[in-house]
């Protein structure tokens, strides 16, 4: 086999052969520039570049002109302060004159807040008239609460006669002397004899007007105070109506009479508000204490 031929180096260029090196153009002066430069825009501004061309802003309006020259002169309003030219309503008061403005509005507000209210009108005073009634109200009323009712019948029947134009006290009047009459009306229709009281009591307390037992067996006993069933029978009422004291009042006096109702007592419902209290034990139960 024959060897492969290598490859020849290449010539090398003489240096007449070398490519020449290009230089810049030379600028061209100012004045050949310039008449360039105002050649151009004229070139442009051609008649169909003209109707092509958006139309001018107009012009804005005259309050909003003056507007951005207040807010762009404040130089000038500075100015025309310093030459002692009283200050616009825009600008804020400075110095002591605001604080005492300012002072002045805090005192204001608080004063009208805390107005003073008007005094309220004293009481007006009871006339003449007005005056005896109400005394001879009290007067009835003292002996409607003390169980007399012929007496308070008599003056509340005065009271109305001749204090009638005193509308209010009249008006009470009228109520207690209805509830007196109903209570006359009442006793006149009930028995006399202690025995038929007692009875009758006895009645309403097993019904449970405890209050009509307590005023039945009240009325026996001012006619037999030394009735031992009828002092029970007061014991056993009051205790319904939770007056304690009372209660174990009759009930002793009822013991002291007769010893055997201790045994009745002990045992008796009507009286289980009694048990609590020591004294039910020293009546009941006298031997049992040490």
């Amino acid at each position: 086999m024959t060897a492969a031929a290598k490859p020849k180096p290449k010539p090398k260029r003489a240096a007449a052969e070398k490519a020449p090196v290009r230089k810049a153009a030379p600028a061209k002066s100012s004045a050949a520039s310039k008449s360039a430069k105002a050649a151009r825009p004229a070139a442009k501004q051609s008649p169909a570049s003209k109707q092509l061309k958006r139309p001018a802003a107009k012009p804005a309006p005259a309050k909003k002109a003056a507007g951005k020259a207040h807010h762009a002169a404040p130089s000038a309003r500075a100015a025309a302060g310093k030459k002692g030219a009283p200050p616009s309503r825009s600008q804020p008061v400075k110095g002591t004159a605001a604080r005492t403005t300012k002072a002045a509005a805090s005192k204001a507000v608080p004063a009208q807040k805390q107005a003073p209210r008007h005094a309220p009108a004293p009481p007006r005073q009871p006339s003449r008239d007005e005056a005896a009634a109400l005394k001879a109200f009290e007067r009835a009323h003292k002996d409607f609460t003390r169980g007399n009712f012929v007496a308070a019948r008599e003056h509340f029947r005065a009271l109305i006669e001749q204090h009638a134009g005193v509308s209010e006290v009249a008006a009470r009047a009228r109520t207690y002397l209805n509830i007196a009459e109903t209570r006359l009306r009442t006793e006149a229709a009930l028995p006399r004899d202690p025995d038929s009281l007692y009875d009758r009591g006895v009645i309403e307390l097993n019904r449970g007007d405890f209050v009509a037992a307590q005023e039945l067996f009240e009325r026996a006993l001012k006619r037999d105070p030394e009735a031992a069933d009828t002092h029970y029978a007061l014991a056993a009422a009051r205790a319904r109506l939770g007056a304690v004291e009372s209660a174990l009042q009759a009930l002793e006096r009822a013991v002291e009479l007769r010893s055997v109702l201790r045994v009745r007592a002990q045992a008796d419902a009507d009286l289980v508000l009694l048990r609590n209290d020591p004294e039910f034990e020293r009546i009941v139960f006298p031997n049992s204490r040490p």
